[in-house]
Parts: C-alpha cells; structure tokens; sequence
C-alpha cells in the first residue's frame, strides 16, 4: 500500500490533517440536523435557516482566504492550531444561544475557522508528501469529511433518542468542543515542512502582502479565475444537496428522525468511498478527468434523486452513488490548488480560490430557501445543483492537468 511507502513525518501530518477535516466536517454538519427543530421550536423560516447556513459559509469563506494570507507568513502549523481553537470554540457556543440573531452570529464565527481549517491543512500535507502520492494524500484527507459526517449523523441519532428535541439541539453543539484536544498532538508532532522554510528564507526581504497579491498580477489571474470557477461550481452543489437533504427527507418524503438518519449514512457511506476511489484516480488518471466524470455523474444522481417519481426505497439505493460522486469530486481539489500555485503564492492561492468559490457557493443554500418557500423543495435543490455541476464542466476543461507535478516547476497558466 502506498502509505507504507510514506515516512513517519508524512504519516503524523495526515494523521493530524485528516483529524482536522474530521471534525470540522462535523461540527459543520450538525446544523443540517437540526433545521427541523429549530423551524419547529424558534419559528424559523426556511429563509432564515437557509440564511444560517450561507452565514456560515460565507465567513469560511474570508477565514479560508485569511488563513492562507497567514500561513504563508506565519507557517502552516501554527496557523493550522489558531483555526482548530475558533471553531470548536463557537460551535459551542452555538448551544447557548437563545434567538435567530444569537445562532446566526455564532454559526458565523464558526465558519471562520472551519474554511481556514481546510484552507491551511490541504496546503500543510500538498507540500509534505511527495509528487507521486499527493492526489492519493489529499484525497484521504479530505474523505475524513465523511467521517465527521457520518460522526454528526450518528450523535445526532443518539441524543435524540436520549433527549428532548429542545435540550438535544444544543448537546449536539456542546459536543463540538472536543475537537480542541486535536491542538495536543498538532504541537508534539507536526511540523511545518521543508519546502515552506526554504521558501520563506528566500523571500524574507520581500514586504508584507506582496504573496497574496501576487495571485492577481497578469500572469496568475487567469489561473486564479478559472480555479475560484471550479471552486464555486463544486461547492454550490454540494452545500445544496448536503444543507437541504435532512430537510426535504423530513418535510416532503415525511421521514422519521431515525429514518432520515438512514437515508443519510447511506449518502455518507457512499460519500467516504468516493473520496477514497477519487483519491486513487486522481493520480491513476489525472485531475481533470475525475473533475468531469464525477461533476456529470453527480449531475445525472442529484436530478434522478429529487426530480423523479421513485420510491423511498429507490431513494436509499440511489442514495450510495449520489454520496460517491457528490463527495468525491473534492478528493483532487486540494492537490490541484497546490499544482497550480508557485511556492510563494500556495496558501494565498488556494485559500483565495477555493474560498471565494465556497463565498459564491455559500449563496445557494439561502436562495434554495427563498425560492421554495412557495415551491417545491426537491425540484428547486436539483436544478440548482446540476447548474453548478455545469459550471465545473466548463471550468475543467479550460485548466491544465498538474497530475505528477514537482511543486518547485509551477508557471503560470498564461505563459
């Protein structure tokens, strides 16, 4: 197996990275859970709980950009540890709150760390494992997604069927602190890798902000606006389906709490073995290529699953191969960022793009919620999802393939 192949410094950052994506997947995910209740217990709107989700995102968004500006100047660890402590610490206190505007700020903060956690992390393990595994490295760690996924579906079923709705809500969040022990072994055994030292020796006497500035000069824009492209288009899917999902189960196909929680492990169950075969394919066949296999096959899945007339049955079988492709498409992205960037500019790069393509992606959840307060929930999510797959299509076959790519022989797209 390839990880044998690994030495001890790359096996503790993924293990560290992958922890990482773990648990910000899962406190990011609980609120899905519980839009149901809060509709039921808050008189939530459907705009409002769509608003929250977008609030989240959003400022991921400016803490995935930050972030990046960050590691760049400060090292990716130390940075890595800053983003884990927010958004353990604000998932928390998303369990205290007592009205819209309470959880709307906190859930807010939150997304701070969370889009920096991501951000800082895919750049720390690009830069530590080496050419001829990293599609493989980045993709397992993004599978952790799933995990934390699967993690939040599962206490989600537990509390609630310990407690009442209206103090299980808020033990979900409180549960969300314990991410914060991850820093312990951050500290002890992760470091920041040689490529990142050697980089910022070389540019010590340059002024503070010429990195992240230079992904905007002529010849990196283009890279830079066709990869926040690719960006947005994969995450304005996803965030659509997996914010939206808990909600159409329950309100429209009239499922249970136990029975939407088993619609969704087969959605996350499908969701970890596309991270997992993306991963391998994005090095067996290259980036590009799995951008528009898993984008079309996703598209087709997402409009079979809610425009369709097919049965609860059907639903769960389906709801395998939506997960792989819905998911799996993310396992090349953070590989390809780091393919696409020059050493000086890595973290800004990627930081600017993937979180202004989650800033744009951000704005479906809440629209989703706007247009079916007087529409039908399914049909709204599927054909926003699928134009978004179209726009990841389009944005693929404009970018190079980096598959393989040294990380010292990046130019820019436009030489």
């Amino acid at each position: 197996m390839w990880l044998s192949q690994t030495s001890p410094t790359e096996r503790r950052t993924l293990t560290a990275t992958y922890a990482g994506y773990a648990v910000d997947g899962f406190d990011h995910m609980i609120y899905t859970f519980l839009i149901p209740t809060l509709i039921t217990f808050w008189g939530l709107s459907k705009a409002q709980a769509g608003y929250i989700a977008t609030g989240a995102l959003l400022t991921s968004a400016v803490g995935g950009w930050l972030a990046g500006v960050l590691a760049d100047r400060y090292g990716r660890v130390r940075v890595l540890q800053w983003t884990v402590v927010w958004f353990a610490l604000f998932t928390f206190l998303s369990g205290f709150t007592q009205s819209y505007e309470q959880l709307f700020f906190t859930r807010a903060m939150q997304g701070l760390g969370m889009g920096g956690e991501w951000a800082v992390g895919s750049v720390l393990i690009a830069e530590t494992i080496q050419a001829r595994h990293r599609g493989k490295a980045v993709g397992l760690v993004q599978s952790s997604w799933a995990i934390g996924w699967a993690a939040s579906a599962l206490a989600f079923w537990g509390l609630y069927a310990v407690l009442p709705p209206e103090q299980a809500w808020r033990a979900l969040f409180w549960v969300g602190i314990l991410p914060a022990l991850l820093i312990v072994y951050i500290r002890r055994n992760v470091e920041d890798p040689p490529i990142y030292l050697e980089t910022v020796r070389k540019t010590q006497g340059m002024r503070s902000g010429a990195h992240f500035l230079g992904i905007f000069r002529r010849e990196w824009l283009l890279t830079t606006v066709l990869a926040s492209l690719l960006a947005t288009g994969m995450q304005g899917a996803y965030y659509s389906v997996t914010t939206w999902l808990p909600t159409y189960l329950k309100t429209e196909r009239h499922l249970s709490v136990f029975g939407t929680s088993g619609y969704l492990l087969v959605l996350i169950a499908g969701s970890l073995a596309g991270y997992l075969c993306s991963a391998w394919l994005n090095d067996a066949i290259g980036r590009r290529r799995c951008f528009l296999l898993f984008a079309s096959m996703g598209a087709v899945l997402v409009l079979s699953y809610t425009q369709m007339p097919i049965t609860n049955e059907w639903m769960m079988v389906l709801g395998f191969p939506l997960g792989f492709f819905l998911s799996g498409i993310f396992s090349g992205m953070g590989a390809f960022l780091a393919e696409l960037f020059p050493n000086e500019l890595r973290g800004s790069g990627q930081g600017f793009c993937y979180n202004v393509g989650r800033a744009i992606g951000a704005a479906f959840p809440a629209l989703i919620g706007v247009w079916s307060a007087n529409g039908n929930l399914g049909v709204i999510l599927g054909l926003a999802a699928a134009a978004c797959y179209g726009l990841v299509i389009v944005t693929a076959l404009l970018l190079p393939e980096t598959r393989g790519r040294e990380l010292q022989e990046i130019g820019p797209l436009s030489s």
